[in-house]
């Protein structure tokens, strides 16, 4: 698969986040960030109809607080 340079920035939680997920897959963080990224944009339906916006934000302010949350104790 292609790659593509790119700069984007992320708040210090998802950096922790993604770095000690990619360690413990085995995959370098970049790798593990595109990954993700693919997974949760077809999870949301990429391509399709989006579905209710309303209902997709709750959800993923419901993820980002329990992702904190485990961060935070492994701290």
């Amino acid at each position: 698969m292609a790659t593509r340079k790119v700069t984007y920035s992320l708040d210090e939680t998802a950096v922790d986040l993604a770095e000690a997920s990619a360690r413990r897959a085995g995959l370098s963080t970049s790798a593990w960030l595109s990954r993700a990224a693919r997974r949760e944009a077809v999870r949301q339906g990429a391509g399709t109809a989006w579905g209710d916006p309303a209902s997709e934000a709750a959800a993923d302010d419901a993820d980002l607080a329990a992702a904190e949350d485990e961060v935070r104790a492994t701290r």
